[in-house]
């Protein structure tokens, strides 16, 4: 416009219009912009050349970026911070200590945009050492501990698991922001001391959705799902607006303890207020309809999302594997695998799981291959797991012994007991008491080890050794773990665990579970 009005646009216009660009990441303009700003020869411009810099690093345009910066004669300590910065929000932290190293090489004294972009790389990195010699560093240049930084060392603290000195830091604020509250919040939620954690957020001065999302998710990393729900019904009650990311922890929550109920209703909710089904909303949605068991909810939702990563993609596969669609599952990876999204370990451990439900040994062999051939992905023990037990229950013993001895890694309880399983399932001795004493050694006090291996002994007429391995039980002590479930009723989710006495009805209880099963005993079927 400016151009077309006979206005010639200057080193003060352009960088305007740059930081319009960044603002929006509108990379296609801010190109046309920049083109204007070469042909003008206004890049040698202190104030063009670092808005410049800003405006392709907030575009994602690092590469970009980095050679402008590279090739510039003029840069100053505002050129150096935009690069590392932007090297920061991309997730690239080390290359962000890079360009901070090499500033120090060329005597560039850092401040505090400087040492924010910096500690933040530590804190994605969860380099505890780096972060405290930054933190004296700060000290020893007497940089005045703003709020911004002040936030930013918390973060990094609480990410690399110190709590004490982000504590002592948050203790010592004059000023706390809603970050610095959310932020120790979070530190104590992730780490497990849910009762501090929620002590803070009660302390909170102004009503903000931000903390409450972080003890929901707190929670949620905990197992602790119904706190989270409950969590989430006091935030309605004091006002407290949700957002998507509320959403999405409540579903995680409904996922952890099966409450299909207050899913639907969360479901139901969200349409109701509007809120934007994103990515990760839906994903969560599909998660929640597929852990509960409702298969086609998962897959309708799926569908009609605009649009889908890895994440939701993973999900589905997930679902239809562990809900017995073993085909489908596989159909699914393969449609991912045509969109050109990369599957990572959890979605092959979807598929394995669709090999094992359905019994497709030759699928399990040609996948867990796939996954180092052309995916570029160890298997962890977990994929080993599913492939024992998925060669355990077609009977290939000796495969599934061979390919535990041929792990990379030391194989876990989880690994021997779909081994174990398999050899009392086929009546495997030998291999059975291998599988078994390995597990005794991971695990001695487990009284389920030796209850299967005295139903193997006694299935195969060695009645001395099943009742040595019973003497053998009592002698150390060792008891069954007693189970538990659960079932939800008008959206609460009642827990039941075997010959539990705690709650204060529990003699009515078992009176009627009495009275249940001699009615079901006196039943006579119309036949």
């Amino acid at each position: 416009m400016l151009k077309n009005g006979g206005s010639r646009p200057d080193n003060y216009t352009y960088p305007l219009l740059m930081k319009v660009c960044a603002n929006l990441s509108l990379s296609f303009v801010g190109g046309e912009v920049l083109g204007h700003v070469m042909q003008l020869g206004l890049y040698l411009d202190m104030f063009v050349h670092n808005a410049v810099i800003h405006m392709l690093v907030s575009c994602r345009e690092l590469e970009a970026a980095h050679k402008v910066f590279d090739e510039s004669c003029v840069r100053d300590l505002v050129s150096w911070n935009s690069l590392i910065n932007g090297y920061v929000r991309c997730g690239l932290a080390c290359e962000a200590l890079r360009i901070y190293r090499q500033m120090e090489v060329e005597g560039v004294v850092p401040d505090e945009v400087t040492m924010i972009g910096v500690v933040s790389s530590c804190a994605q990195l969860e380099d505890l050492s780096l972060g405290r010699q930054l933190h004296w560093l700060i000290e020893e240049n007497g940089l005045s501990l703003t709020i911004p930084l002040a936030n930013v060392l918390m973060d990094m603290y609480v990410k690399c698991g110190n709590l004490e000195v982000a504590r002592a830091l948050f203790d010592t604020m004059k000023t706390k922001t809603i970050v610095s509250w959310t932020t120790m919040i979070f530190g104590y939620a992730k780490y497990g001391f849910l009762e501090i954690a929620c002590r803070l957020l009660y302390e909170i001065p102004e009503k903000n959705v931000v903390p409450w999302n972080a003890m929901i998710s707190g929670y949620v990393q905990a197992k602790h799902g119904k706190e989270a729900l409950a969590l989430f019904h006091e935030m309605q009650a004091r006002n407290i607006l949700p957002n998507e990311i509320t959403m999405v922890g409540c579903l995680s929550a409904c996922s952890q303890i099966g409450a299909l109920e207050v899913g639907i209703w969360i479901h139901h909710y969200i349409e109701k207020q509007g809120l934007s089904l994103n990515v990760a909303l839906g994903t969560a949605l599909v998660d929640m309809y597929a852990k509960c068991g409702n298969i086609t909810e998962a897959l309708k939702v799926f569908r009609d999302m605009p649009g889908r990563n890895s994440l939701t993609w993973t999900a589905i596969i997930c679902g239809l594997a562990h809900n017995g669609h073993a085909h489908d599952a596989i159909t699914y990876f393969a449609e991912m695998i045509k969109t050109g999204l990369e599957p990572d370990e959890i979605t092959f451990l979807g598929v394995l799981s669709a090999c094992c439900h359905g019994g497709l040994v030759e699928e399990g062999r040609k996948y867990i291959s796939l996954m180092k051939s052309k995916f570029n992905l160890c298997p962890k023990v977990k994929h080993y797991s599913c492939m024992v037990d998925l060669l355990g229950r077609a009977g290939l013993l000796q495969e599934a012994e061979q390919l535990i001895n041929s792990m990379p890694m030391k194989a876990d309880a989880g690994v021997w007991g779909a081994l174990f399983f398999a050899c009392y399932v086929h009546k495997n001795v030998s291999m059975g008491e291998r599988a078994a004493t390995k597990l005794h050694e991971l695990d001695p006090r487990d009284g389920g080890i030796y209850i299967l291996l005295g139903k193997i002994y006694r299935e195969s007429h060695m009645w001395e050794k099943a009742e040595k391995i019973q003497n053998l039980m009592k002698e150390r002590g060792v008891e069954k773990s007693p189970g538990c479930s659960s079932i939800e009723v008008n959206g609460i989710v009642h827990e039941f665990i075997v010959r539990d006495k705690s709650h204060p009805q529990s003699k009515y209880i078992y009176d009627c579970l009495i009275e249940l099963t001699r009615q079901m005993d006196l039943y006579l079927p119309n036949i």
